[in-house]
């Protein structure tokens, strides 16, 4: 089983918590039994989360080798300029080394998503924009780390993509809703074949709603 979900903001990427008093987790989303993300999204981020049964289809979405990328709409403090989107796209020295090369692009009109909630503070005098970044990697809290070292602090950070999968249900409605969940489909494995001709490559499917 594979099911996406949109993780809100605030919410911790676990099932339980010792704090006092507990904070939200994902156990008060009726999420199915048995199921277990497959990564994990910081408590003041928000958007796309996987979760599975599958300990195989789980280490495939997450283990480096494979590079799933995802991407992440990212509003910033200040007004980006052409040398730090390029610093972003070929890799900033962060405390834990240098990180690859992203993907950056500003998205101008900003992306309309859902009002968050609480929503981000709001300065009149202090401009603010919408930038998209595509990532390899999956080090604590990069996205925010790497905005940072160009100078361009993060206010909101929502995951909209991890491979082929997207937030997007391909319904009526454009984005799956904060705390809801659907069912994306299965990442087919290779199938064997003889040794003289290998293996099949890996083809994820196309998503699709069940």
């Amino acid at each position: 089983m594979l099911v996406a979900f949109n993780k809100p903001y605030g919410v911790l990427c676990q099932f339980t918590d010792r704090s006092v008093p507990p904070r939200p987790t994902l156990a008060g989303f009726g999420l199915p039994a048995d199921i277990y993300p497959a990564g994990r999204l910081d408590h003041d981020s928000e958007g796309l989360l996987l979760l599975t049964d599958d300990g195989t289809l789980a280490h495939r979405l997450t283990d480096p080798r494979h590079k799933q990328p995802k991407t992440y709409w990212v509003q910033v403090e200040g007004d980006p300029q052409p040398a730090q989107l390029q610093a972003l796209r070929d890799g900033v020295v962060l405390n834990d080394g240098p990180t690859r090369p992203a993907q950056a692009r500003r998205l101008d009109p900003p992306p309309a998503l859902w009002p968050r909630d609480p929503p981000v503070r709001y300065r009149k005098t202090v401009p603010d924009a919408w930038l998209e970044l595509v990532i390899s990697e999956g080090r604590n809290r990069q996205v925010r780390r790497m905005t940072a070292a160009v100078g361009l602090p993060t206010l909101r950070l929502v995951r909209v993509a991890i491979g082929p999968y997207r937030l997007e249900t391909g319904t009526q409605d454009p984005w799956l809703a904060p705390g809801a969940r659907w069912a994306p489909g299965l990442i087919r494995r290779p199938r064997r074949q003889s040794r003289r001709r290998g293996r099949l490559p890996f083809r994820p499917p196309r998503a699709a709603a069940r």
